[in-house]
């Protein structure tokens, strides 16, 4: 990519299809606009999520803070200790310093567009599909990429059932 005179990427369009796509069971990871591409300002992710799946264990982010848009079906979203509902065109703003997880509890596929600011998380994604299940791994991103995981209680189901 061509470099404006500030440092910055020239404009660009980015079609549906491309850059690079990856599946963590169910969340997909289709990265859009790289940190790199954005001063590190923020990066752009679009994740599909699997019908019925929470996809992320509860997490804390020390770094970043996550704005999620809603494109199909609904989100569930945990941020904090309130569950939120977001259907298409809804944006979920999940700060840093703050449990949170999402999850798709409608029948069929849905989407989200995420911005994360600063950049550098979309990294960390790229860490985790490199390092499979591999759990121990897993942690040594997590404390890399300054994120705290909750394993043990993956999301809406076992929140409800802890309380």
């Amino acid at each position: 990519m061509d470099k404006s005179k500030d440092g910055l990427g020239m404009p660009t369009v980015i079609p549906p299809a491309a850059r690079e796509l990856f599946e963590f069971g169910g969340l997909g990871v289709h990265w859009k606009i790289d940190g790199s591409e954005a001063g590190r300002r923020f990066s752009i992710d679009q994740h599909p999520i699997a019908p019925r799946a929470v996809p992320a264990p509860l997490h804390y982010h020390h770094k970043e803070d996550q704005y999620s848009n809603t494109l199909e079906r609904r989100l569930g979203a945990v941020p904090g200790d309130e569950v939120v509902e977001a259907g298409p065109g809804t944006w979920v703003f999940e700060p840093r310093h703050q449990w949170h997880t999402f999850s798709n509890a409608g029948e069929a596929p849905g989407e989200i567009i995420e911005v994360i600011s600063p950049a550098g998380f979309e990294d960390a994604f790229r860490e985790w599909a490199a390092v499979g299940d591999d759990l121990e791994r897993a942690k040594e991103v997590d404390r890399k990429s300054a994120i705290d995981m909750d394993y043990d209680r993956a999301g809406f189901a076992q929140r409800d059932r802890a309380e």
